[in-house]
């Protein structure tokens, strides 16, 4: 699926799972506003990216140590390992 040498959590990646809804759910429960999205290819949960105010997708990778998300953002094909800070296109 990627081309590029990349590490274990994204070469581990069979499937990229993509947005069920285009909003980031903890933005949502506190009336807040978001910049990009982020899918988590662990579980599936949509958040807000770094350049969002509240940055719930690093939020998550830390609670949760789901290492990749995808961009949820429309024509945007990469994903993000947080664990070795690592891109890839797919």
């Amino acid at each position: 699926m990627l081309n590029q040498k990349i590490c274990s959590h994204l070469a581990a990646l069979t499937d990229i799972r993509s947005a069920d809804e285009y909003v980031c759910e903890e933005c949502i429960k506190t009336g807040d506003s978001w910049v990009h999205l982020r899918t988590c290819q662990t579980c599936g949960t949509t958040l807000c990216c770094d350049s969002s105010p509240n940055k719930h997708a690093t939020k998550h990778f830390r609670a949760s140590n789901h290492p990749v998300v995808a961009s949820a953002e429309p024509g945007e094909r990469w994903v993000w390992c947080y664990a070795d800070e690592q891109m890839a296109q797919y």
